[in-house]
């Protein structure tokens, strides 16, 4: 029997006194309490459930942890080469995309709320053995992938910042152990740990905004870029930026990290008002995180839309030579067009605007690296702990992640130096959206259920919208794949193994979407013996579920 609308489970208040007690010591004892929260934080109780400011500033804090991600260096990278190669033209990919993610946001943090389970441990309960490794497994990639981001990002900062005194591998060693200092910040409490997030965003906040104020762009064309969907004279390159875009802004391991950070404040799910409440306030609070994000990506590609687009190299160089640039080499190329990254732009702002846009730019890109490490640390713990029922402590899960980031990062930047660690900057935006199905369909299979999520289940409209997100962005990873096996070496052996990989690829995305599509009500293709499919029932849940478990049965 399907939880019904109409019925309403009713409880004494000793009950719900005993559920309240029971909630927390589930919560104690859940297996990410070592990581984020040791404690919930409990909400300011009213008689009625308006909307209060006081409650809104309790629900604070993960929809900011949450955005970082939107702002890490890949992003930022991403913001600077749109700039630059399509001047203000897509700033309204960067806005929809944006747009779609906090809708996507807002589901993985309903399933959180009404569940009490963040995503990981919802689809460890219900996809089979093997689908499930695997789902793990292209997460932790996503996390690693996510990881080097980072690390590439805060080296290079420390790179601009010392003018090339520290080097590369210099910068990678000292992520190790900046991680592992920051890792100590959650001991002083939950709230001291969101506000020092809050304050790495504030960072970014005024140094992308210093180069946006001192560069001046064009606002008349900032708010025809935003608002008119066009892009006149664009070509190949730019219709490959608009695509990354909209892969390295959607984030696949954010979704698990979000439906985890929502379990940090106290909600009574006895109540279907409470949930409600709950919804209600995270998502304003995203709307105003993502709000801030957004702004920040709007000033980076402004200020390269505005400062770089159409310049040659031979004028960014003249402009380094008079502002004694220390890396004003870098552009005395002979290329007629700029190719820029965070490096390259940070020292384009140096020879462009004096040294102070470099310097303040750089502080920007290591605190868009130091927030995100530790964002995808808790990410990396979370799903591990979710899918493998695994419990490591903080240091450990940081080391394996670390390591495995580094080791290639650290290698290249000996070796090969900046130019290969950019462009496997580039390289990690396309992992990064290959992975976005592994997210977008276990979130969609889940909160469209109405087992898993009884009242709260998607509608139609939000169902055709995330359907249709998670198409397009199938569809852009093909694109991706035919685009970089033509630039790959001509020989059989390499085809061979692309062929394999995309095949098997190809096989586990459709596996997904068909367990979307029966968990969304297609009821019959459960009968095509296509894979493994288990219905969800209600009593397999969280104990902290309790508004649907009394009626449910075996059926």
């Amino acid at each position: 029997m399907m939880p019904g609308n109409d019925l309403e489970v009713t409880k004494s208040e000793q009950e719900e006194e005993d559920e309240t007690k029971k909630r927390g010591s589930d919560t104690n004892n859940s297996t990410v309490a070592s990581t984020y929260f040791d404690q919930q934080l409990l909400i300011p109780k009213t008689d009625d459930y308006k909307f209060s400011l006081r409650k809104l500033w309790a629900f604070t804090g993960p929809g900011f942890l949450m955005s970082i991600a939107y702002l890490d260096p890949g992003n930022i990278e991403s913001d600077l080469r749109s700039g630059s190669l399509a001047q203000f033209k897509l700033l309204w990919v960067l806005m929809s995309a944006t747009f779609l993610g906090l809708l996507m946001q807002r589901l993985s943090a309903r399933l959180g709320v009404v569940t009490g389970m963040h995503l990981a441990e919802v689809s460890a309960k219900f996809y089979p053995k093997v689908p499930r490794l695997i789902l793990w497994i292209m997460v932790e990639i996503a996390v690693i992938g996510s990881d080097m981001q980072e690390v590439i990002g805060t080296s290079i900062a420390f790179f601009i910042l010392s003018d090339g005194k520290i080097p590369l591998y210099g910068g990678v060693l000292i992520t190790i152990v900046d991680t592992f200092t920051f890792l100590l910040l959650d001991k002083f409490g939950l709230r001291k740990l969101e506000a020092f997030f809050g304050f790495l965003i504030l960072v970014m906040s005024i140094t992308f905004g210093y180069e946006y104020v001192t560069v001046a762009p064009n606002q008349s064309q900032v708010l025809k870029g935003l608002f008119v969907p066009y892009c006149d004279g664009c070509g190949p390159k730019q219709l490959m930026q608009a695509v990354g875009t909209i892969g390295a802004i959607i984030m696949p391991h954010n979704m698990y990290l979000h439906s985890a950070l929502v379990k940090s404040r106290d909600v009574d799910r006895s109540k279907k008002e409470a949930i409600r409440e709950a919804n209600m306030y995270y998502f304003i609070e995203a709307s105003i995180a993502l709000f801030v994000s957004f702004l920040i990506n709007v000033f980076v590609v402004s200020v390269f839309a505005e400062g770089l687009y159409g310049k040659s190299s031979q004028e960014v160089y003249e402009n380094c030579v008079k502002h004694n640039n220390p890396h004003a080499e870098l552009f005395n190329i002979t290329a007629s067009q700029v190719d820029v990254d965070i490096f390259r732009g940070g020292v384009f702002l140096g020879c462009q605007f004096g040294l102070a846009a470099m310097y303040i730019w750089a502080v920007g890109i290591l605190a868009a690296g130091q927030s995100s490490t530790m964002t995808g640390t808790y990410t990396g713990q979370f799903v591990m702990e979710g899918f493998l029922q695994l419990k490591w402590k903080r240091w450990q899960r940081v080391l394996l992640t670390r390591t495995v980031a580094i080791l290639p990062t650290i290698l290249i930047s000996i070796f090969s130096g900046i130019d290969d660690l950019t462009y496997m900057n580039d390289l990690l935006n396309v992992l990064m959206s290959l992975q976005l199905p592994f997210a977008l369909l276990p979130v969609l299979s889940f909160t469209s259920n109405k087992c898993v999520m009884g009242d709260f289940v998607n509608g139609r409209v939000m169902k055709a919208i995330a359907g249709v997100l998670t198409v397009v962005v199938i569809g852009i990873n093909l694109f991706f794949v035919v685009v970089y096996v033509k630039e790959l070496p001509k020989h059989w052996a390499i085809y061979l193994v692309i062929t394999i990989i995309v095949v098997l690829y190809i096989t586990f995305v459709t596996y997904l979407a068909w367990y979307c599509l029966i968990m969304v009500g297609l009821d019959a293709l459960a009968r095509i013996p296509l894979c493994p499919f288990q219905p969800p029932r209600v009593e397999e849940m969280s104990a902290g579920y309790h508004l649907y478990e009394s009626i449910a049965d075996s059926s």
